[in-house]
């Protein structure tokens, strides 16, 4: 279940990625759900992204967690939110800048406390949180082809690093990235916010 960089077609990743954004812009922009308020979808012209970089899209080594632990997450609202930490997701940044952090990094990925087979939730903040992206930090959701174990790789593309609704309205309630997911590098990847 391995999918590093080399076994992918950058430009046909691109070209995708860039579909999935144009595709998401015009569900901002007119769709009744769109977390735009109305008054504001007339003045919306497209989300703002980090060029699309496949150093930021990186092999994850998965440590599943047998006996998932409960945790809470505060959401914008003040809430608190039940998730279980279901994997620990390892991986390496490799990065040419020398202005940037390379090294290991940690993330841990979430499921909702019920039963489901929905995607694994990581959220997460980074050096660029609250300055080129949402000061509330940012979402990826991650499947697997099947139900991963022990050892597996995922892929863990920061390109669809996104921002919660809550980002664009105040009638949204998101849940806050734990500080167990504060990575400490800059990731210029996914959707900005300024």
């Amino acid at each position: 279940m391995s999918d590093s960089d080399d076994a992918i077609d950058v430009d046909r990743w691109r070209d995708e990625l860039e579909a999935k954004r144009a595709e998401k812009d015009e569900f901002f922009a007119d769709h009744p759900q769109s977390p735009i308020p109305p008054e504001d979808r007339e003045e919306f012209d497209g989300l703002d992204y980090f060029e699309p970089d496949s150093t930021y899209r990186v092999s994850a080594t998965a440590e599943v967690h047998d006996d998932p632990e409960v945790v809470l997450m505060e959401t914008t609202a003040g809430r608190e939110m039940r998730y279980l930490r279901v994997a620990t997701l390892e991986f390496d940044l490799d990065r040419e800048d020398e202005d940037l952090e390379d090294g290991t990094f940690e993330l841990a990925a979430y499921q909702l406390e019920s039963p489901n087979e929905e995607p694994l939730f990581v959220p997460f903040r980074d050096k660029t949180t609250g300055q080129q992206t949402y000061d509330g930090g940012r979402y990826m959701e991650l499947s697997s082809e099947r139900e991963l174990e022990d050892g597996d790789e995922i892929v863990v593309d920061f390109n669809i690093a996104y921002s919660p609704f809550c980002a664009f309205s105040e009638t949204f309630d998101c849940p806050l990235p734990p500080e167990e997911n504060w990575l400490e590098v800059t990731i210029p990847a996914g959707e900005r916010f300024e």
